[in-house]
């Protein structure tokens, strides 16, 4: 039973099927010499019977068996060349739609062992990067960058569509890494300067921090009216708990961040809210799917292509075997 999905991708190859029995009607038949011996009395017997000598040739003719294989071996090189395949549905394919900047707080504060990870005590910074991993890999179809900061502000990671190294460089980072305070206002300075070096125009930035803003450059709230001039939304997310010991989370600054940019803020006390709050980031900034126009082809030439070739080789084998034996025979 022939699939749904079989089809041929040049099926006027089938046009050819009949060609061998076309040249055997329009073509005349291969005429072979052979050796004969020479009688001497020929011109005799020829003036005797009033016939004219005419030059000869034997006319070799295949059996049966023999056109059978011929014909069989022709279909399946016919059916090779119109190249059967299974053509599977459309596929839906991730659309590139926007740059998404993970700009995350790595001052010593996220150093601190008050969240737990699978019933185990670790840092504020591991349970975050651990979640941030699975955030990542979601993201399919977005260009990813990341910018960590504390007392100063580096590119960890420019835009890019490879997911797989912007997860590689997220591990290699760690507390410390950019000094002691938190300067968000100068994060976010760093990550507008990163959309405008990309020509994609939606900009998202999702900003993580657990401490209160140290900076004297660049307020956080001037960095978000100019994120607002440049398109930049920004979700931010608040890590602890507000007069918490060990917490000096500055939840007012980071939700007027977000109101300015046209954002929302999210707080994370631990792991589960902070994954809840990834998931709502994934809802509110969905992943754009478009139908892609070419299907999954799986080619089956190959296989009357063998079958033609090995059916040539058995013929030839059993053709060879027989005068071999028929020679034995008549010895």
């Amino acid at each position: 039973m022939v699939p749904d999905n079989f089809e041929l991708a040049f099926p006027w190859m089938l046009w050819l099927l009949p060609l061998p029995i076309l040249v055997y009607f329009i073509l005349p038949p291969l005429r072979m010499k052979s050796e004969a011996l020479y009688f001497p009395g020929f011109k005799k017997a020829a003036g005797y019977t009033g016939d004219k000598p005419r030059k000869s040739a034997m006319v070799k003719r295949r059996n049966f068996f023999s056109w059978l294989i011929l014909m069989i071996i022709w279909v399946l090189m016919i059916g090779a060349l119109s190249s059967p395949q299974l053509v599977g549905e459309p596929e839906m394919k991730v659309k590139t739609a926007r740059n998404f900047l993970i700009t995350a707080d790595i001052s010593f504060s996220m150093a601190q062992k008050d969240w737990k990870l699978e019933d185990k005590k670790v840092r504020r910074w591991d349970a975050v990067k651990n979640l941030m991993h699975d955030f990542i890999k979601e993201r399919k179809g977005d260009r990813m960058g990341l910018v960590f900061f504390a007392t100063n502000s580096y590119v960890q990671a420019p835009f890019t569509p490879d997911l797989q190294t912007v997860d590689q460089l997220l591990d290699e980072a760690d507390v410390g890494m950019a000094g002691q305070m938190t300067h968000i206002g100068k994060a976010i300075s760093m990550g507008i300067s990163l959309f405008k070096e990309d020509t994609v125009k939606t900009k998202v930035m999702l900003l993580l921090t657990d401490g209160v803003d140290g900076g004297t450059d660049i307020l956080p709230l001037d960095g978000a009216e100019m994120a607002k001039k440049d398109s930049v939304i920004i979700y931010t997310i608040g890590i602890g708990e507000p007069g918490k010991s060990g917490s000096d989370l500055d939840e007012k600054t980071l939700q007027e961040i977000a109101e300015i940019t046209g954002g929302k803020y999210f707080r994370a006390k631990d792991a589960d809210a902070l994954k809840q709050v990834y998931e709502e980031v994934n809802k509110l900034e969905p992943i754009e799917f478009e139908e892609e126009e070419n299907r999954p082809v799986t080619l089956l030439y190959m296989y009357p292509l063998g079958a033609a070739l090995g059916l040539a080789l058995a013929a030839s084998f059993l053709s060879v075997l027989v005068s071999l034996l028929i020679k034995l025979v008549k010895k």
